[in-house]
């Protein structure tokens, strides 16, 4: 199942996205995505209405009103090496605000204080139940479903504190989406699943979700120890070898670009990049 958000009469609604149409939701009672995904994940059997082609509907964030956006750094060895930084034995956690979000197809917003606006590819995982203080073994069974993130990030203002939050919450900077593939169309804990990153067509990011230092059922046991993961929270896992930043001249997002994350058997997230 692949789970979207579209715009109807001014507001968000849970869709299912089927190849080149989106299939509208009909119970009355299922009005957001966490209504859905906690339908969902009790076993509820969907009722189906109206059918529209994608090439009419706005898609917004699968997700509109996500209640945490849990980011990890640092979690692959590649990436973690190219910057200079040691591999990490505890994950580095950061959040991200809700208008950092952007929707598939919509803008990606290089604000006007800062040039070293980068790029990273990485997996969302969306939780499907409540999770506190669960185990690695069980921890997957809290999983909705993933879906494609741009984590965003101005490296100077990431760099100013030994914080990143600034550098990781501009508006308009972490693209989300366009569905989320549940998690039982896909191996467990999306393992084994190239993720890449093209900018203008040119693939700057080449790796697999088989490389993380802490893997999704990890990540999500370590995240619950600390706080209660409830459906519809977003968990962003960190990206592989390939950014920006390291590289010799640095490559960063220009108004103008065209920045694609695609993640095997889950899809493509496209946004142009524009100046704020």
């Amino acid at each position: 199942m692949r789970l979207v958000s579209f715009l109807r009469e001014g507001r968000w609604c849970p869709a299912l996205r089927r190849g080149d149409s989106i299939v509208e939701i009909a119970d009355s009672d299922l009005v957001s995505a966490q209504a859905v995904i906690t339908a969902v994940m009790g076993g509820r059997r969907l009722t189906e209405g109206r059918s529209h082609p994608l090439a009419d509907i706005t898609l917004g964030l699968p997700v509109p009103e996500p209640g945490k956006i849990v980011c990890i750094g640092l979690n692959y060895v590649d990436h973690a090496k190219e910057g200079g930084n040691p591999i990490p034995d505890y994950p580095a956690v950061f959040l991200r605000t809700r208008s950092s979000l952007v929707a598939h197809g919509q803008p990606l917003v290089r604000p006007l204080c800062s040039d070293k606006f980068d790029y990273e590819a990485e997996l969302a995982i969306v939780i499907g139940k409540p999770a506190r203080n669960v185990s690695e073994a069980d921890a997957l069974s809290h999983v909705f479903g993933y879906a494609c993130f741009n984590d965003g990030s101005l490296r100077d203002y990431q760099r100013k504190s030994t914080q990143w939050t600034m550098g990781k919450n501009f508006d308009g900077t972490g693209p989300f989406g366009p569905d989320i593939v549940t998690a039982d169309e896909l191996p467990a804990g999306a393992a084994g699943l190239r993720i890449v990153c093209r900018l203008n067509g040119q693939t700057l990011q080449d790796g697999n979700t088989a490389n993380m230092i802490f893997p999704v059922a990890r990540t999500v046991a370590l995240i619950s120890e600390v706080m209660t993961l409830e459906p519809g929270d977003v968990i962003i896992t960190g990206t592989p070898a390939g950014v920006g930043y390291p590289r010799k001249p640095p490559i960063f997002l220009r108004p103008g670009d065209v920045c694609e994350i695609e993640i095997e058997a889950i899809g493509i997230l496209r946004n142009p990049v524009v100046s704020a």
